[in-house]
């Protein structure tokens, strides 16, 4: 199963969207490059370091300022109607997933193999250590439970 598929999937699960919304807003990790890490099955500390390297420059190009807009767009914008505010939040909401799809893709891409079979929390350690402070090992675990 491609990354993007896969992510659409698991992020459905229980508890899923809560934990990467956590993760992204409590402790700055990056939701996309915690649940491709998963996918590949990868914990090489270098492979990680280059993929959270192409991470953070799309996130800070494309990602986070689509997020931003988007949250922005959540409170009342008058004298902009309702419906007219909520039309473009989904629209921009249906840019910041397509952003979200591009850099899963690229990253599966850069793998260059078949995803690996790693245990999902080590995976998640890993991929937080590498985008930066890591998190707190109990929000990874929650994530990783969630993702089955």
């Amino acid at each position: 199963m491609g990354v993007w598929d896969w992510a659409q999937s698991v992020y459905g699960r229980p508890g899923a969207p809560e934990a990467c919304l956590s993760l992204q807003d409590l402790y700055g990790q990056q939701a996309c490059l915690l649940l491709w890490a998963v996918w590949a099955g990868e914990t090489d500390p270098g492979r990680l370091e280059r993929a959270a390297a192409v991470v953070r420059a799309w996130d800070e190009t494309a990602i986070q300022p689509l997020r931003q807009v988007r949250r922005a767009l959540k409170a009342a914008q008058p004298p902009v109607e309702d419906g007219a505010r909520e039309a473009l939040r989904e629209a921009v909401k249906g840019c910041e997933l397509f952003a979200e799809r591009a850099i899963l893709e690229a990253l599966a891409s850069l793998v260059g193999r078949q995803p690996g079979e790693a245990n999902p929390l080590e995976a998640l350690e890993a991929a937080s250590r590498a985008w930066g402070p890591p998190a707190p090992r109990n929000a990874l675990a929650e994530l990783a439970e969630a993702l089955g």
